[in-house]
């Protein structure tokens, strides 16, 4: 098992935030996060591009190239794979183990699901100690209904090879529970902050709780919320990192 596979077994569930940047990584790093993923929004919009388009490939490829040497365990989004040839999508997973991502999560967009499975399948193929993190879009993009499309999906995705499972979107602490007794292998959760609490979810049996877009989201929403302070006269609210603190720690690892 690799160090990243056990984090998704150990005694608390992996909380893993999501980066956008060098510096956004090198901040939570500090923090003691010992994984940290990336956002395919934050990525995606940052250049101005939309996300789940297939769109950011390069860019996603060249972040894992600059936080991949870093001190923590990365784990790339790369949406479908940017491709729906399954041997293009191993290609991409080469490339991004290669610049030292332990992860990937790679969702179906409610597309078939057995060609979600044959990427999965030939990514583990040809990066076997890649950590795939397979999503289903059943909550996210499709209502959530019918329980047993996730089932059916999940499953296939287990039987591909996939090392961990994702259902963003999924809240409900008794459906939940109902699809962890349908699993192998660990469940990760997105945090919403409507929905369960980390604590709350670690008792559900959830293994994995990741935070997507939603840091991104809520630095843009901090900027706004100081701008409008200061346009309005006010101290701006929150704190803010100093200059020479972001300019030590965005640089750190790339000097030493």
């Amino acid at each position: 098992m690799t160090p990243f596979a056990a984090l998704h077994h150990a005694d608390a569930p992996l909380l893993l935030p999501n980066a956008w940047d060098h510096a956004s990584a090198a901040f939570l790093a500090a923090q003691g996060f010992a994984a940290i993923g990336t956002t395919s929004l934050g990525v995606a919009a940052a250049a101005g591009l939309p996300d789940g388009a297939a769109a950011t490939r390069d860019l996603t490829v060249r972040l894992a190239r600059q936080l991949g040497a870093g001190p923590y365990l990365l784990s790339v989004d790369a949406e479908d794979g940017f491709a729906q040839d399954p041997s293009e999508v191993a290609e991409l997973a080469s490339e991004l183990a290669a610049a030292g991502a332990v992860g990937i999560n790679l969702e179906d967009g409610l597309g078939p699901a057995d060609l979600h499975a044959a990427k999965i399948a030939a990514v583990k193929a040809a990066v076997p100690d890649l950590f795939v993190n397979a999503r289903t879009d059943t909550h996210w993009l499709g209502d959530g209904v019918d329980e047993r499309e996730t089932v059916r999906r999940l499953d296939a995705y287990q039987q591909a090879g996939a090392d961990g499972v994702f259902v963003p979107g999924l809240t409900d602490p008794a459906r939940v529970t109902a699809l962890l007794n349908t699993l192998d292998v660990p469940l990760n959760i997105l945090y919403s902050p409507a929905g369960p609490s980390v604590s709350h979810l670690a008792d559900l049996g959830v293994r994995r709780i990741s935070l997507g877009s939603y840091l991104y989201r809520r630095a843009l929403g901090a900027a706004l919320d100081a701008m409008t302070d200061i346009r309005s006269g006010r101290p701006p609210r929150g704190t803010a990192p100093t200059y020479d603190e972001v300019q030590a720690l965005s640089t750190q690892d790339r000097t030493s």
